[in-house]
């Protein structure tokens, strides 16, 4: 019997086609790799498209290896214990974003930048005109409102001492003109248009004034008679009566009278002899609460509305300390009748 290698050693037999594919069983046989995709692996080039890429040979020359491999890759032998070339590169996982790293993106998204340099000191110079503006503008701002003084002499004993500091609020007979506002139906101003935002002068205000004959000067003294009042001095009793009622004083210090005339009559206010008397509309009658020691309306000059700073409000020194209190304004009243007879 002749075997199949003897056929071969004498020629006899067929001679094999070497463009034939060996039979394959993919469950019984080894999976051996080519010798260039070893070559190749053993390189450390992990090219997959490079690796696997079809040979351009006509299909009677390509070896076994390209035959394989040109419609698809041959399959994985299980049993094979080889390594498996990887058809497709695993994707590396994405990391997930820490709560760190959430944070610091935020912070470096809203993250000043600073500026170049040689631009440095124009940033410094801008924030301090900034700054220097604002402050400014607060200090005249509460120099529109409010103004402090110091009592010079002893004209209004015992309310206010000599030395003593005041604040005087000057926005406290603001007027506004309601003219403008004529335009709106069921509306009308008035002759009079001008209006008092927080109230008028009144009889018993403490106010700060620059007086007819010292404009340079400011007083203070305390409104008595206001425009259309007819101020009278008593002095058998030393009362001071306004439109025949006496006053109830009990703030002032010494017996009040008069020389030249005891009785003064304030104009009434926006007349002719208003603006005559006193060069305004309003004309206010002033004393001093010291009555023996003041220059006041008494000497026969009358506080023209215009000429008023504004009404005391605190005092914040008194005897050379500290001493926050509020200004002595007192509501004038009317004495009663057995005091009044008297």
């Amino acid at each position: 019997m002749t075997t199949y290698e003897e056929e071969d050693a004498a020629g006899d037999g067929v001679e094999a086609d070497s463009g034939s594919q060996p039979d394959f069983d993919p469950l019984l046989t080894p999976w051996e790799e080519p010798h260039s995709t070893a070559q190749r692996r053993s390189d450390g080039n992990d090219d997959i498209a490079a690796e696997w890429t079809p040979s351009a040979l006509p299909a009677g020359h390509r070896d076994t290896w390209d035959d394989a491999t040109w419609w698809e890759s041959p399959p994985a032998a299980p049993y094979s214990a080889q390594p498996q070339p990887a058809l497709y590169p695993q994707p590396y996982p994405r990391p997930h974003s820490s709560p760190v790293a959430r944070v610091e993106g935020s912070l470096a998204q809203e993250a000043i930048a600073v500026p170049r340099g040689q631009r440095r000191w124009l940033v410094t110079f801008r924030e301090v005109a900034e700054t220097l503006l604002l402050a400014a503008l607060i200090f005249l701002a509460v120099r529109a409102s409010f103004q402090n003084f110091k009592v010079e002499g002893h004209s209004m004993d015992p309310s206010l001492s000599d030395g003593e500091y005041l604040i005087v609020n000057k926005l406290t007979y603001a007027q506004v003109d309601l003219s403008f506002l004529n335009f709106l139906p069921f509306f009308d101003a008035g002759d009079d248009s001008l209006h008092y935002l927080w109230g008028a002068p009144d009889r018993g205000d403490v106010i700060v004034f620059r007086a007819p004959t010292s404009p340079d000067r400011d007083f203070i003294k305390r409104i008595i008679g206001l425009p259309g009042d007819t101020v009278e001095i008593n002095e058998a009793s030393s009362e001071v009566k306004v439109n025949g009622a006496a006053l109830k004083e009990s703030y002032i210090l010494g017996t009040t009278g008069c020389t030249q005339t005891c009785t003064w009559t304030v104009p009434k206010a926006g007349t002719a002899e208003s603006r005559q008397t006193c060069g305004s509309n309003d004309c206010y009658f002033v004393l001093g609460d010291n009555r023996q020691n003041s220059s006041d309306s008494r000497q026969g000059w009358l506080v023209p509305k215009e000429n008023i700073v504004g009404k005391a409000l605190i005092t914040y020194w008194h005897h050379g300390e500290p001493e926050l209190d509020l200004a002595p304004n007192h509501s004038v009243g009317i004495a009663d009748k057995a005091s009044a007879e008297q």
